[in-house]
C-alpha cells in the first residue's frame, strides 16, 4: 500500500527467480487463492518455491493484475513474456486493470513505461493516482 517502502524481494528455485514487489501489490490475493502451497501470506517467507513446479508458478505469477509479481527464468535472455495485445479489464469493487506495454503520461508530466498489467484506480482514493494502491478495499468501493 502507499506506505509501503520501494523494496524488491526475490525466490529462486533451480529455473526461475520469483520477483515480488510489495509497493505495487494492490492485494488482489490472486497469487494465494490460486496458489497457496507457494503463496501463503501465513508463513515466513510468503513464497515457497518448492510449493510447486516451476511452470505452474510462472501461470500463477502471471495471474497477477499489479505486476508485483513477476519473474526472470535463469535460462539467458530469456525473461516473462510481456502481453502483446492490449486487454482492459474492469475489476468488480477494484480497479481497471490494462494489460500490454504502456507509455503513461502522469498528471505532472512524467513519462513512464508500463509492461505486463497495469492497475489504474477507479475508487478515487488512491495515494499512488493515476495507479490502484489497494485502498479501494478500505473505502469499500462498490463498482
Amino acid at each position: 500500500m502507499s506506505g509501503d517502502k520501494e523494496i524488491t524481494k526475490k525466490y529462486s528455485n533451480d529455473d526461475i527467480t520469483v520477483v515480488w514487489q510489495p509497493h505495487k501489490c494492490i492485494h488482489s490475493k490472486k497469487c494465494w487463492k490460486g496458489l497457496i502451497q507457494v503463496f501463503n501470506p501465513q508463513n515466513k517467507p510468503w513464497i515457497n518455491m518448492s510449493g510447486a513446479t516451476t511452470e505452474r508458478i510462472k501461470k500463477q505469477v502471471e495471474e497477477c493484475p499489479s505486476g508485483a509479481l513477476s519473474y526472470l527464468s535463469k535460462e539467458a535472455g530469456n525473461q516473462a513474456a510481456a502481453h502483446t495485445e492490449t486487454k482492459v479489464e474492469a475489476l468488480e469493487n477494484g480497479p481497471l486493470l490494462i494489460y500490454g506495454t504502456l507509455h503513461v503520461t502522469t498528471s505532472d508530466g512524467r513519462k513512464e513505461k508500463k509492461s505486463k498489467t497495469t492497475a489504474f484506480c477507479r475508487c478515487g482514493a488512491s495515494q499512488n493516482k493515476p495507479y490502484c494502491d489497494g485502498t479501494h478495499v478500505e473505502v469499500e468501493f462498490k463498482g
